[in-house]
């Protein structure tokens, strides 16, 4: 199973850390952010990682190299401009291959076991979730007792920036530009997506004062 990091952003929110840096290269806890999710990624036992990359790519791309410090082969996908969630995926789609791969949003943190995420079997994607955070408290989607997903109904959870996803998911794009949610929307409504609730720690790190918080947090325990 391949990976896929979603670092092409502009960083907008995380300004003025972002004027010069690359949200992916901002340091936690003495390492990139980017930096953590490949640790994890190869504690997983995963080696093909592939990163989108556009603002300040040329940084992302001198920064992480190859990947070999890490143990992982790092393709990258770069893109003239940023191309939403599923215009990344699609973009990216010759280098992911057409296995279902493991998706991971950059600027998001989780102590969340990468290797335990289920196969899909005949599901289109499998979604963690979160409790919602106090910066999107109305949530997301909603997680039955039948680990099954659905846009409607209470109680919902956040969506936490990772996921298990066929390729196929993004093969019949409406515009190059295009984001996931609706996708999902769709395999929702034809009962193609699973889902779990991850208890453990995740931090949505949009914003310098998160930032901030899950440094300390990373460095004092």
């Amino acid at each position: 199973m391949k990976a896929m990091i979603l670092a092409a952003g502009f960083g907008t929110r995380m300004r003025p850390l972002t004027d010069s840096c690359p949200k992916p290269l901002l340091p936690v806890a003495g390492k990139p952010l980017i930096v953590h999710h490949l640790e994890r990624i190869a504690a997983s036992g995963i080696r093909e990682v592939v990163i989108n990359v556009s603002y300040r790519a040329d940084q992302i791309i001198a920064a992480l190299g190859s990947g070999q410090q890490w143990g992982l082969d790092i393709a990258f996908s770069r893109e003239g401009e940023p191309l939403e969630t599923a215009g990344g995926i699609a973009h990216a789609r010759s280098l992911l291959g057409d296995a279902p791969f493991i998706l991971i949003n950059g600027d998001t943190w989780s102590d969340i076991a990468l290797e335990a995420l289920p196969a899909l079997g005949n599901d289109l994607a499998h979604l963690v979730l979160v409790d919602n955070p106090p910066q999107h408290i109305t949530g997301d989607f909603r997680l039955d007792n039948a680990g099954r997903v659905h846009d409607d109904g209470e109680p919902r959870l956040t969506y936490a920036g990772m996921a298990v996803l066929n390729p196929q998911l993004v093969d019949d794009l409406p515009t190059h530009c295009y984001p996931l949610a609706p996708l999902l929307r769709q395999a929702m409504a034809a009962q193609r997506v699973s889902g779990q609730h991850h208890r453990g720690q995740w931090v949505d790190v949009g914003t310098p004062e998160r930032l901030h918080e899950l440094d300390q947090q990373l460095r004092h325990g």
